[in-house]
This record gives C-alpha cells, sequence and structure tokens, in this order.
C-alpha cells in the first residue's frame, strides 16, 4: 500500500506500461498494480500474477482459490475488478487502500489517466469481486 500511495498523482501511466515492455501507451489499470506488486516482491513470490489485461489477472485469482466475491468487505491491499458497462468483462482494477461496512477506498492506475484514490459504495454493481493478495 506504501508503494501505491507513493504514486499518487502520477500521470500518463508511461512508467507503468513502459515498465511492463509496452513501446507505446496502453490501458494501464493493470500494468500500475503489477508495477506495484513487483516493486513489493509480490510477483517474484507468486503471491500475484504480473498481468496486463484486468481479465487475466481476474481469471488467475479465481483459478488459485484466491477470490473474493463482490458485496462482501476486501482487506486491504486486495485487488477490487470492475465491470463499468455491464457486460461481465472486466473493464479496471485497483487496489484496496481501506473498506468499512458501506465504503470501498481505492487506489488505481489509470483513473482519467492518473493514480488517484477514488470511493465505491461496497455494494456497487460495478464490482466484480476481489483478488486475495498474500504474501
Amino acid at each position: 500500500m506504501t508503494i501505491a500511495k507513493s504514486q499518487l498523482g502520477n500521470e500518463g501511466g508511461e512508467k507503468y506500461w513502459s515498465w511492463y515492455g509496452f513501446a507505446q501507451r496502453e490501458e494501464w489499470c493493470a500494468c500500475f498494480v503489477s508495477w506495484c506488486a513487483d516493486q513489493a516482491g509480490l510477483i517474484q513470490s507468486g503471491a500475484v500474477p504480473k498481468f496486463s489485461l484486468c481479465s487475466a489477472g481476474l481469471e488467475w485469482f479465481q483459478s488459485k482459490g484466491k477470490w473474493q466475491a463482490a458485496g462482501s468487505v476486501p482487506r486491504a491491499g486486495s485487488y477490487v475488478f470492475f465491470d463499468w458497462d455491464s457486460d461481465g468483462t472486466c473493464d479496471h482494477v485497483g487496489i484496496v487502500e481501506s473498506c468499512d461496512d458501506t465504503v470501498l477506498h481505492t487506489i488505481d492506475g489509470n483513473s482519467g489517466d492518473a493514480v488517484k484514490q477514488n470511493t465505491h459504495s461496497v455494494n456497487a454493481t460495478s464490482i466484480m469481486g476481489y483478488g486475495i493478495v498474500s504474501g
């Protein structure tokens, strides 16, 4: 979480998508969470995958049994997966900063092309679920 917080305000995402290996701008929310995980040693330890497609991250967490259903209260550090247009496809991923019974606080890369803190209702229909990060 400290690593993600240290990136607040970073705009454009070049640091994250170029780290991932892209030569030009890509949608970078997943690159951001992967970059943060790499800096914390979580990719190397196998606690989380390196991914640039939200759907690939979601599928990894589900396949490893590290998935928490939407509507529940996640732990800080979990990944939150969103489906903005309700089509069943993951559109965005962020990092859970904190959560009480009603409000979810996140740190997101590529939120208006910047790293930002956001809030969401725990019961928001756009939340697909949570990847449980252990490590």
